[in-house]
């Protein structure tokens, strides 16, 4: 059965899923694109099949349908295939092997085949609507575009197609143009509950979370059983400190939720709603959700061995922890080794597979355990990942490193009370305390203000570069920077607005050497910044930090403080974008300090 051939569009997917960077499974915006193979378009599609009555493969077909309508996509694409074999020129048939593989999740063969059915049905538009989806998916935005512009062209000011293209333009940064995209549609649509769900996405990335929940409330309105517009409220609802109202939305969300994909988002969601809540065990629970096959942003884990499961015996066993989602996570979540490490007992062995710049740190830390890099790649479009240092061996048992808190940190009493699980070089600290001698005069706080990603879905969690002028301004402290990235235009800011230099170490790379990072942070007096990657080995390495927070941040653990980092000050945002009265407490904070003249002893 060979296929025809690909459109250069739809080809431009296939090539990309090959090679599409690995994204971190996390609770994010609900995107109300809809779904393949939905009751509405199967039964528009079992309707279009009547134009087939003369072709013998049409009962095929017919049951492949009644198949996915009944949710068996198995079923459904053995029939499709069935019918492929009788004449494998039958758009429709790739079409619906194209809907079964994808609801399947098995994305690479659902991509080719939604190729060959756009090949064929040139004139169908709703095949390309349903390619861009899935490409959306993916993570391939500028292709979904191509495909939903494909989609409109044939059906001006489609609701659901203008919603899709708004989507996957707010996804490259071009907020202004998707809202622009969303207004006609919603003028001509004005009972549309979908493009409202869409316009609140927009307004959330833009830090507006009043009026975003404006949108979501209408969107509710028009359509009061709509999952994802009452699991988007329930995150803008997380966002302004009412962790319990939102997982009360979240909990109705769930129950109306119609694909597997939004389900586990939604769980993953509603994890970090139960652990800001303190119910921490169930919030863990909830996390595996990260895992599961049909979430779309999920990692898979290639090893030998058992998977682990919570009361697993380790005691003499062979264990295998990656770490995972970002570096930062991978540095927090580390936690908890100390306790696996013992559970296993001199008579086992653990294993770490972790981000290649990390190893040195870790070996360092952990000198009884054998630490190499991880590796990540995509295999038929989802994201895998392994150890390729020890490919040949099989482990008795396999984790990624935050399915074990589950066992080891199911509430906040479990997290220890000792500061510092990582050891930075102590040549390299001293190293460190002499150079920082040639910074200007005072209290040494290493600074950081941002993340590396900083699109507009991130961007609301950071203020803005004037909005630390207060804290920047605090006399007797010298600002290091440690912020790895651009910071050129930030520096010359600081400087000519401020008056503040903020002093860049000589002779490191702030983003690749970051066992030397760890070294600069234990020199300093004070690192202080944002939750990013160098935060957290600041206090994995149980130097003195402070870092900020937003309400409804999980990472706190349901306490006031970080149980990862005893030692970390933490300072709050009264509601997400509002940073002024933060930055006023830790300007007033860091201004005691200098004034008492403390050093390394925050």
């Amino acid at each position: 059965m060979s296929r025809p051939n690909r459109t250069s569009e739809a080809s431009a997917i296939a090539l990309s899923a090959a090679g599409a960077a690995p994204r971190p499974a996390q609770p994010g915006l609900a995107d109300a694109m809809g779904a393949a193979g939905s009751q509405p378009a199967l039964k528009k599609l079992n309707a279009a099949l009547s134009e087939l009555k003369s072709l013998a493969i049409e009962p095929l077909l017919r049951r492949s349908v009644a198949a996915l309508q009944a949710g068996d996509f198995e079923l459904g694409s053995k029939l499709a295939i069935q019918a492929l074999e009788q004449d494998e020129r039958s758009g429709y048939g790739w079409y619906l092997l194209a809907i079964a593989r994808e609801r399947a999740g098995d994305f690479a063969t659902s991509i080719t085949c939604y190729e060959s059915a756009l090949a064929l049905l040139p004139s169908h538009a709703e095949v390309a609507n349903d390619l861009g989806r899935l490409a959306f998916r993916m993570g391939m935005k500028p292709q979904a575009e191509k495909l939903f512009r494909h989609f409109l062209s044939a059906h001006p000011n489609h609701p659901e197609g203008a919603n899709n293209l708004a989507c996957a333009i707010r996804d490259q940064d071009r907020a202004d143009e998707a809202i622009e995209v969303l207004r006609p549609a919603i003028e001509a649509n004005p009972t549309h509950a979908m493009p409202w769900n869409t316009m609140g996405t927009i307004v959330t990335e833009q830090g507006d979370l009043a009026t975003a929940q404006v949108f979501f409330d209408e969107a509710l309105r028009l359509q009061p059983d709509f999952a994802k517009a009452r699991y988007n409220r329930a995150n803008i609802r997380l966002s302004l400190g009412d962790a319990a109202g939102a997982l009360e939305d979240c909990d109705a969300a769930l129950a109306g939720a119609t694909s597997e994909d939004d389900r586990q988002m939604m769980r993953l969601s509603r994890s970090t709603m139960l652990i800001e809540l303190g119910r921490v065990a169930e919030g863990w629970d909830e996390y595996e959700a990260r895992l599961h096959p049909q979430f779309s942003d999920c990692t898979l884990y290639h090893a030998q061995g058992e998977s682990w499961t919570p009361g697993a015996e380790l005691r003499g066993k062979s264990l295998l922890i990656f770490g995972e989602q970002g570096l930062g996570d991978e540095v927090m979540f580390a936690n908890l080794l100390d306790d696996v490490i013992a559970a296993v007992g001199p008579e086992g062995h653990v294993t770490l597979a972790l981000t290649r710049r990390l190893v040195t740190l870790f070996e360092r830390s952990y000198p009884g355990v054998t630490v190499g890099p991880h590796a990540t790649q995509e295999v038929g479009g989802r994201t895998v990942r392994f150890a390729p240092f020890a490919q040949d061996t099989t482990f008795d048992l396999w984790a990624p490193m935050a399915s074990l808190l589950r066992q080891f940190r199911a509430s906040a009493d479990a997290f220890p009370a000792k500061a510092g699980y990582l050891k930075a070089d102590p040549a390299r600290i001293a190293h460190w305390r002499e150079v920082l001698k040639d910074a200007p005069d005072g209290l040494k706080v290493g600074f950081l203000w941002k993340s590396a990603l900083m699109n507009n879905a991130r961007r609301r969690f950071f203020s803005g570069f004037d909005g630390w002028e207060p804290v920047l301004r605090t006399p007797g402290v010298s600002f290091i920077n440690l912020q790895y990235g651009e910071t050129a235009d930030e520096i010359a800011y600081a400087r000519e607005r401020f008056g503040v230099e903020i002093w860049t170490p000589p002779g490191i790379d702030l983003k690749q050497d970051l066992d030397d990072v760890a070294a600069l942070t234990c020199a300093l007096d004070l690192t202080l910044g944002f939750p990013n990657a160098t935060v957290n080995l600041a206090g994995a390495c149980g130097a003195a930090a402070w870092v900020t927070s937003i309400p409804g941040g999980w990472t706190r653990v349901g306490t006031d403080h970080y149980p990862w980092y005893p030692q970390m000050r933490v300072f709050t945002a009264p509601a997400l974008g509002a940073w002024a009265p933060m930055m006023a407490e830790i300007a007033q904070a860091l201004a005691e300090a200098s004034e008492k003249g403390v050093r390394r002893a925050f």
